[in-house]
């Protein structure tokens, strides 16, 4: 297979209609490396583009951007938490010099494009080495392997098939094409080196999930029947309102990917992306045996910890399930730590 690359995500902030398709042409024109770009929300963004001429200077450091879009809502921001690369498009306001500044011209953006590459290496090494990790998936097993940039036998990854794993954060993507994976007699406390970015397989394999355009889920799952086996170990924040909806109706009775389609409402172009990031990590099966018994419910530090889970059916009670899958109001963050404010 191919190295597979991520497409990395850039949120515009304060720019008009105009300057938005200007800067759209600008990416798609960007093709001095292999990196892909393309416009997201800002809040599930990797990186932002922020309008300079419309940014105030508010007190405690704070920054309110007005909407370029006639009728927006102006977002509020603050630069010292944001845990994102941001640039600002010039001009700026006095007294403000923010690390990154460009001009909306293709030299200016394709600089400033150049520069978030090398910021945002480590999502760009975690997905490459997620998705070395499917590809081997049937003779990986579940053990521990260190993982060896092909050139000169440095160290890039360790990766614990059942604990965490370790990446070099300066690690290309280029390191990870042909890379040694070498099998390591036992498990140590300090198998991965104290600067490597460390993080649960699951939170890697969510991660690639859902960026990656491959089909993660096996055939079987488009036809034999589905259940819930666990919820999965991740941050709730980390899940989409479609994840737990699935989640959900798994856990009150199991179905075919047809049946949640119908009792979800969810787009068929979407559900098996959905259900493939769900299997990638370990949160549903299509073996019984391996579901979640109807039995005693959890309590709710081992729900927590989303070590187990049993489930009663029910459809409409949800007093039964897991705080993470019961339904509740809007989610002011999904995906990003770093909040965005929008004033209304």
């Amino acid at each position: 297979m191919a190295l597979e690359i991520p497409s990395l995500r850039i949120g515009l902030i304060g720019f008009s209609q105009q300057q938005q398709d200007a800067l759209h042409e600008s990416l798609n024109e960007d093709t001095a490396t292999r990196q892909a770009w393309e416009f997201a929300p800002a809040q599930e963004a990797d990186a932002l583009w922020i309008n300079g001429a419309r940014t105030q200077l508010l007190p405690e450091g704070l920054l309110r951007v007005a909407s370029g879009i006639p009728s927006g809502r102006s977002t509020q921001l603050d630069p010292s938490s944001l845990n994102r690369p941001a640039a600002y498009a010039a001009p700026l306001p006095r007294a403000f010099q923010p690390d990154i500044v460009f001009n909306l011209d293709p030299g200016s953006v394709a600089g400033v494009l150049r520069k978030f590459e090398q910021l945002l290496r480590p999502q760009i090494a975690q997905f490459c080495l997620a998705s070395q990790i499917l590809e081997q998936e049937s003779a990986l097993g579940s053990g521990v392997y260190r993982v060896e940039r092909p050139r000169d036998g440095a160290l890039i990854a360790v990766v614990d098939l059942r604990g965490d794993v370790g990446v070099f954060t300066s690690a290309s993507a280029v390191d990870f094409d042909n890379a040694m994976w070498t099998a390591l007699a036992q498990r140590t406390p300090d198998q991965i080196p104290a600067h490597f970015f460390r993080c649960s397989l699951s939170r890697l394999m969510w991660e690639y999930a859902l960026r990656t355009t491959r089909d993660v889920l096996p055939r079987r799952y488009r036809s034999d029947m589905l259940y819930f086996r666990r919820p999965p170990r991740l941050p709730q924040r980390l899940l989409q309102d479609s994840h737990l909806l699935l989640l959900r109706e798994l856990a009150t009775a199991p179905g075919t990917m047809p049946e949640l389609q119908d009792r979800t409402g969810i787009e068929a172009s979407r559900i098996a992306a959905d259900l493939g990031a769900l299997y990638l990590v370990g949160a549903i099966t299509s073996n019984p045996k391996r579901a979640a018994p109807i039995a005693s419910l959890p309590s709710e530090e081992e729900i927590g910890s989303s070590t187990h889970s049993v489930m009663p059916a029910s459809r409409h009670d949800d007093s039964h399930l897991p705080p993470i899958l019961r339904q509740r109001g809007s989610r002011s963050d999904r995906t990003a730590p770093a909040p965005l404010q929008l004033d209304q």
